[in-house]
Order: C-alpha cells, then structure tokens, then sequence
C-alpha cells in the first residue's frame, strides 16, 4: 500500500489516507443490483465508491488494486451474538455485564439489566448503568439489553434509553411484546430476539412499531416463522448468540434448503436472505443510515465487506451455497 504523504510544516493537518481499490469479478452491495468486473473504492475506513473496476481505476488512477478472487459482498451483521464470529461477520452487537470489556469490532455493546426488582433498581442498578454510559470510552455504540421481568424497571429502562439516545435489545422469551409495547419498550430504536413462532397479531404490532426482529431459525420451525415475516413486510434479521458457528450467512443458507425441501419457490427469496443477513442486521442495530453505516457498500459507508469463493449466474443463490470466506475487510483494514 502506497505510504501517505506527510504534512507540510506549515499547514499542520495531516496527509489524507490513500485510496485503495478493492475489485472482484463480482460486487454485491446489498443496497443494488450485482456488479460484474466490480470494484470497492476505499480512504482509510471509508468506502469512496462502488462502480464498475474500470470506472475507479479511471477515476483514482494513483489507487493500489487489492484483486480478489470471487464475489465482494457488504459483511455480515449479527444481531446479538458472544464472540467470535463467523468468517464473513464484520459487525455484531452483544450483550456485556461491563463496558470495560474489549468491544472488538463494529457494533453495539448492550449493558445488561438484570434488577429483579424496583427496589434494587433504584438502590444500585440504575445509577450504576446511568455511571457506565457516561463514562464509557471504546470505539463502539451502546444500549441497553433487557434482562429483567419486573414491569417497572422495564418502563424505566425505557425512559432512560429514550433520554439517553440509546437502543434496546429484548429477548422476547422473557417477555409479552403487549407489556414491552405498554412500557415504551418498542420502537424503531429497538430490536427483538426471538426463539419462538409469532403470531398474527405480534408480528404486526412489531411492523407497526417498526421494530426489527432477529431470529435463530435453527431454535424454531427452520422456514416457515422467516418466510412469514418476510412475505407480510416485517425487517429481519440473524442472530446466532455464539451458538451457531457458520453465522448469519449459514442461518440463510439453512433457511433456503428447508424451503427448497418443502417444495417451494418463493419469488427473491434469495436476495432477501441475504439481505437479511446484512442490512437487516444493520438496521437492528440502527446503523443502516447516515455515514458510516453499515450492511451495504456505497458511497460514504464504512469499509466493511467480506470476500467469498462464489461464482456463479445467480450472485446471490451463490453466496448461499456457503462458499469458503477468502478474507473480511473491517474498517477499510484487510483482517
């Protein structure tokens, strides 16, 4: 990689970073069509661009060419999971007891709230949490996970992430998506973890709350739950809580065998599996938007994608036959 020029002792700012190029035979950028001859256009953690190789090369001319084999692919998001990840994972939130610890890669630390009681909420829990926020220093965003049953530290944790700006992860085992939505709970500020069917009336009272919902297809009926929730217009996502080792992109891939065992041919569902596994997990975590977001490959994002030996007519039925990861790419640093 080219060496950044220094700064002239008289502007005192700092040289920017060089821009690599990033190519493959083919680019999926989730947030558009596939690319053939495609290429990835990087400053430091920051993706440039996302074109045809030829139009970036034109375009930076001085840029190193980082050629890989196969398909470039906005990384994989998992939406609550205990590290390490999967190869191919770039980013993940999980849920810590202390903020002290090592965050070790993009994502959200969710502080957990484990009070069984308003009286020990208010004696020690909520400044406690409240301490940790403020002081926290680490490279990463936080929320707050919900652990604990009692109904009015509920509402309150509601109220502090509201006050705060922070985002919520819930495990529905613990809790009735009617209490959580009384409480304040739900929202586009929060996403679900869900081990069990839906039925009609959650899965729209989340679509109308617009709250993401993560699921472990391997802990339920493998297809149906997913395709379900896909068909009527809710936004999914994978979680694997360290349980399932082939991440996010396998969970997918599990999905589409069962549905193809069944006999069925749902219209995109291909491209919404993996969807799923990328930006919707991006949107659980709230980080689809704005710069640096992630889950997709545009202009402005952050450099995060993963390189898998696929090949294939149909891109994204090739990323779904699990092809070995060839390498990630976090932050615009080759990992």
């Amino acid at each position: 990689m080219p060496s950044a020029k220094r700064a002239g002792p008289l502007t005192g700012k700092r040289a920017p970073a060089p821009v690599v190029i990033h190519s493959a035979s083919l680019v999926l950028p989730v947030s558009a069509d596939p690319l053939r001859d495609g290429a990835v256009a990087t400053r430091g953690e920051r993706v440039l661009a996302v074109g045809p190789r030829t139009k970036l090369r034109t375009s930076h001319p001085a840029a190193e060419e980082v050629r890989w084999p196969g398909m470039i692919v906005a990384g994989m998001v998992d939406a609550c999971c205990a590290p390490p990840s999967a190869p191919g994972v770039t980013a993940w939130a999980r849920v810590v007891s202390d903020l002290a610890e090592p965050a070790g890669s993009a994502g959200i630390s969710y502080m957990a709230v484990t009070s069984e009681s308003e009286q020990e909420w208010e004696e020690s829990g909520r400044d406690a949490i409240i301490t940790a926020i403020r002081e926290v220093d680490r490279p990463c965003a936080v929320g707050i996970a919900l652990r604990t049953r009692d109904p009015l530290v509920v509402e309150d944790v509601a109220v502090l992430a509201r006050t705060f700006g922070l985002r919520l992860l819930v495990d529905l085992e613990h809790h009735s998506l009617a209490a959580l939505d009384e409480a304040g709970v739900l929202g586009p500020l929060c996403h679900v973890v869900c081990a069990r069917p839906l039925d009609p009336g959650e899965r729209k009272l989340l679509r109308l709350r617009k709250t993401v919902v993560a699921l472990c297809p391997t802990a339920v009926e493998p297809a149906g739950d997913v395709l379900t929730l896909l068909e009527e217009g809710n936004t999914v996502a994978f979680y694997t809580r360290g349980t399932y080792s082939e991440g996010p992109l396998g969970l997918a891939s599990a999905i589409r065998r069962h549905v193809r065992e069944r006999g069925l041919r749902p219209r995109g569902l291909d491209r919404r599996l993996v969807e799923a596994a990328t930006l919707g997990g991006a949107r659980a975590l709230g980080m689809d938007r704005g710069k640096g977001r992630i889950g997709s490959l545009a202009s402005g994002g952050r450099a995060d994608f993963a390189v898998y030996d696929a090949r294939g007519r149909y891109p994204y039925s090739a990323l779904l036959a699990q092809p070995p990861c060839l390498g990630t790419v976090v932050g615009g640093t080759v990992t």
